[in-house]
């Protein structure tokens, strides 16, 4: 096992690995830019090296900077998080390539899922059903028409290098490809680096459920249930629930299973989200994130597993010592992202908080850094916090994160809190009728509060 760990990310993802190697009895080294001097994830690691200003280019993202704090501190292992340098091939390369351990996936593995096309190719080979579309890169308008013309509108370009809505359109018809098709390879150029895109059948009211699994590299992979992001605005999660509401245990079960195959196919070691398309009883292989992801403690919640501690012992090379018939998630879980924007345009707003309470009692959990007198810094993601509640069920679930979200004071700055409870009180969420892009039809249709 590791005996020290440097945590390359900030904030509440930092704090949180950090918890997990205390349990672990690991030592951590937290980094930290300028702007996070003070934050907590900085306070409660063992030692903390600043690498740089507060711009994430010149710290966070600044490979040399953090490879010489790992130097420095002589840490056995580096912690990626998730965003920043998580799913960065390069960096994980040149951690491996230091002595050091590397929290995630091997670099041919960050790579395969970093590409969507790699990714959709490993999946089909794994048997996982898949939207009809190009087989491959649409390279020129022409490929792109003849893929189109063969689905049927409307589709979808995609960048292949990427993700969050960038390089991406929704095409109703051929005239709009014409129009469309150089700049979403422009897009998807200056986004991530590749001009390349493809074409895929889209759906017009799809639910995006996630599975949970792991994988030991080693013949071993196990499904941790599976969780519903659906609620999104400009595909960006809002709200998360596990496990998925609405789906047949079959159906469930199916899909977890196809989640498994996959891993094991691949021999991937590590925690991963495989997510899917889900429409009419239906389900397709959308892609995978080769890491821990933000809406990770739901599955916790509800399964009983510390998924980060799970990560460090995979990448230390032991065994999944967890059999996949003692994984039987109970009760449900929601979280919601509490964002320092306004909860009805998402303009950013960071600022200095004045006032802060979080909520408490049985089956309330908030991971953050956030406390009275703390500054939100505009150099970075906007998350403030976020807040899970556990309940017997989904309907008790809901009734604890409205009087959480009630309880949940944060004064200095606007958060995302009034439009997320107006958003899970909805019929449409309660009987689970929303799908992805639900709540932009949702926001359109109102007028802007003030």
């Amino acid at each position: 096992m590791f005996k020290k760990i440097l945590v390359a990310n900030r904030g509440e993802i930092a704090l949180r690995v950090i918890r997990s190697c205390r349990e672990l009895g690991i030592q951590t080294v937290a980094v930290f830019s300028e702007a996070d001097r003070h934050s907590l994830h900085v306070r409660f690691a063992d030692e903390a090296v600043c690498i740089g200003p507060a711009p994430a280019m010149k710290s966070y993202l600044h490979q040399p900077s953090v490879l010489a704090a790992a130097e420095v501190t002589d840490a056995d292992a580096v912690h990626p998080g998730y965003g920043f340098l998580a799913e960065n091939a390069e960096f994980a390369a040149a951690v491996r390539a230091s002595g050091r351990a590397f929290i995630g996936p091997s670099v041919d593995h960050l790579r395969m899922f970093g590409d969507k096309l790699l990714a959709k190719r490993a999946a089909k080979e794994a048997g996982l059903p898949m939207l009809s579309g190009s087989d491959g890169e649409a390279a020129t308008l022409a490929e792109a028409r003849a893929a189109a013309d063969l689905v049927g509108f409307p589709v979808i370009l995609k960048a292949a290098g990427g993700g969050g809505g960038k390089g991406m359109r929704i095409v109703e018809d051929g005239a709009t490809l014409d129009k469309v098709f150089e700049l979403c390879k422009s897009e998807a150029k200056a986004a991530f680096g590749t001009g390349r895109v493809f074409v895929e059948r889209y759906l017009r009211t799809p639910r995006h459920v996630e599975v949970q699994v792991a994988g030991d590299g080693q013949g071993g992979a196990i499904y941790l249930g599976t969780r519903d992001c659906s609620l999104q605005r400009r595909h960006q999660k809002i709200v998360e629930e596990a496990p998925a509401p609405g789906l047949s245990d079959k159906l469930a079960l199916e899909i977890q299973e196809s989640a498994a195959r996959l891993v094991r196919n691949v021999g991937y070691q590590t925690v991963a989200t495989v997510e899917y398309l889900v429409e009419n009883d239906r389900f397709f292989f959308l892609e995978v994130n080769p890491r821990i992801q933000v809406e990770h403690p739901v599955t916790e919640e509800t399964s009983g597993v510390d998924l980060v501690a799970l990560q460090i012992k995979l990448a230390a090379g032991e065994k999944l010592d967890i059999p996949q018939e003692s994984i039987k998630p109970v009760g449900h879980a929601i979280e919601i992202r509490v964002n320092a924007e306004d909860p009805w345009t998402f303009m950013p707003s960071p600022g200095r908080i004045t006032g802060y309470h979080e909520p408490g009692g049985p089956g309330v959990r908030v991971d953050s850094v956030a406390h009275e007198g703390a500054s939100i810094p505009p150099y970075y993601d906007s998350m403030v916090a976020k807040l899970i509640v556990r309940g017997r069920d989904r309907e008790h679930a809901i009734r604890k994160l409205l009087w959480a979200m009630d309880e949940f004071i944060v004064e200095g700055i606007k958060t995302t809190i009034p439009v997320q409870r107006e958003l899970v009180m909805s019929e449409e969420f309660r009987d689970v009728r929303h799908y992805t892009r639900w709540v932009d039809e949702w926001l359109a249709a109102r007028s802007p509060k003030e």
